[in-house]
Formats: structure tokens, sequence, C-alpha cells
């Protein structure tokens, strides 16, 4: 049996703003590993621990620079970590088959979520909104897609109530089990809860998951061929995408593009807004 972890930061307890991942990097990473260690230590709890052969975790965030191997090693050995960027499926690297479960850790609320801590999708600097199929999308749905397109099942997401409210009061994925570890007041303002609450919440929650029957959990589905239409922030940005083949450019600050799988969609949304490059 083999679990993955996909690891974001802006979903985590105690970190409000993008910009305390520079004032305070070590706290930053240490807030990371804290409670990754706890979906570890839920793991260990469970009553399926002993059959699991591998912890795969992608570390997601930015560069995909941000967690220690060695600590990781050192929670539990059977960790195996994808690290660094660019890299093909990004949030997604070295998912397979073969998994049994992915958990999405450390997520957040998608472009535009009302008071939604830190909102964005893939690049804070460069989407300002994203559809597929005209329907809009944040990270969470277009990764659980592309899970569901290798038959592996989201059991689990840990994150910011904003998060939290379009998975399911907004029903974009009502059935897939939520941790929240803070409440969002807005963009750059949260309510951490109590350390203790969002411990024994992750902890105990990582362990149900597992102890339950995962594999009968509805998978996220998209409708292929996929259209994306992503609107930029800004005209120069779209005027380099603009130069890429195969994307239609719909006006100032926006473009479209297809796929054919969701490894295509992922992937092209990741390559383009990271040649959309800066916002000016």
């Amino acid at each position: 049996m083999k679990i993955y972890i996909s690891c974001d930061i802006e979903g985590l307890a105690g970190i409000a703003t993008f910009e305390m991942e520079k004032e305070d990097p070590q706290l930053f990473r240490e807030l990371y590993h804290q409670q990754l260690g706890w979906v570890i230590e839920g793991i260990h709890k469970s009553k399926i621990n002993d059959l699991i052969e591998e912890i795969t975790i992608s570390d997601s965030h930015s560069r995909g620079l941000n967690l220690s191997y060695a600590r990781l090693a050192a929670m539990d050995e059977r960790i195996a970590l994808v690290s660094g960027f660019p890299r093909t499926d990004y949030m997604m690297s070295g998912l397979t088959p073969q998994h049994d479960l992915v958990i999405f850790f450390g997520y957040h609320a998608g472009i535009g979520k009302l008071y939604g801590n830190m909102d964005h999708g893939y690049s804070a600097s460069v989407a300002y909104d994203l559809k597929i199929n005209d329907l809009y999308m944040n990270e969470t749905t277009i990764n659980a897609a592309y899970a569901s397109e290798l038959g592996v099942p989201v059991g689990l997401v840990i994150g910011e109530s904003g998060l939290q409210t379009q998975l399911h009061e907004e029903a974009m994925m009502p059935w897939v089990p939520f941790v929240a570890t803070k409440a969002s007041l807005g963009r750059y303002a949260i309510k951490n809860y109590p350390v203790k609450k969002v411990k024994k919440e992750m902890i105990q929650m990582t362990a149900a998951v597992l102890n339950g029957d995962f594999t009968r959990l509805p998978q996220y589905q998209v409708k292929l061929p996929a259209t994306v239409r992503l609107q930029c922030v800004t005209t120069a940005q779209a005027d380099r995408i603009d130069m890429l083949p195969n994307i239609q450019r719909l006006d100032g600050r926006a473009v479209m593009f297809s796929g054919t799988s969701m490894k295509e969609v992922m992937n092209a949304i990741v390559g383009i807004v990271g040649l959309g490059g800066t916002s000016y």
C-alpha cells in the first residue's frame, strides 16, 4: 500500500501572508514540518499502518525546496520526498496508479474566494481567473481530477476555512473529509485555531480516513477533452502567453487552450502561468 501527500503552505495554521516565508523562513519551515508530522502521526495510529510500504510526499509550494529529507526520514523511514521545480506534474509529481490514497495538505481557497486566505490558483501573480469547461476551478479540484485520471481517490483535505467553504458549502467536493487549520478573515488575515485543536483533528481525521473504506469515495471528474480559460492579471502576461502555439487570445487579459487529458491540462496550466512571468 502507498499513500501520496501533496503539500502546500498557504493552508497551514500560523501562516497569514506570503511575506512570512521570507521574513521568518525558520518559523515557516518549522510550522511546515510540525504540522506534516501530525499527519504522519495519524498514519501511525491507523489500523493499516503496517501495510503501508511508502509515503510519497510532494513538496509543492513555490520551488519545492521547503521540506528536509532528513527531518522527514526521522518521522518515518518509509517517506519518499519529491522536491524541486520545474518538474512535470508539479503538485502531483510522483503519483502513480499504484498509490491507494491521496491527501492534500496545507491547501488554500481558489482565486477570488471571498475572505479566502492567500487565495490563488498556481500563481498568485499571474492567474486572475481560471475555468475549465466554463466551470470555476481551484488547485484542489484540478489536482483531484488528475488523481482520478490515475484512479486514485482523494481521501482528505487539510487547509484553511475558505477552501472548506468552497468544497463543502459550494459543493465543489462535498464528500471529501476536511480539517480546517484556521478561520480565514481576508486575503491576509486569519484567526488561528488553538494548536491543541488543530493537532488533535489532523491526527484523528488522518487515522479515521485510513481506517475507513476510502476506496468508495467519489472521484472528481472533468469532461475531456477540456477547454481552459485563463484570465491573467495584466495584458503583458497575456501577450507573452499568446506567443505560444495552440493558444487562443480572447481579449486583453484572457487566453484559452485545450487538452485531451487532465495530465495535459494540469501541466499546461502550470507551464503557462510560469511563462506568463511577473505582473508588470
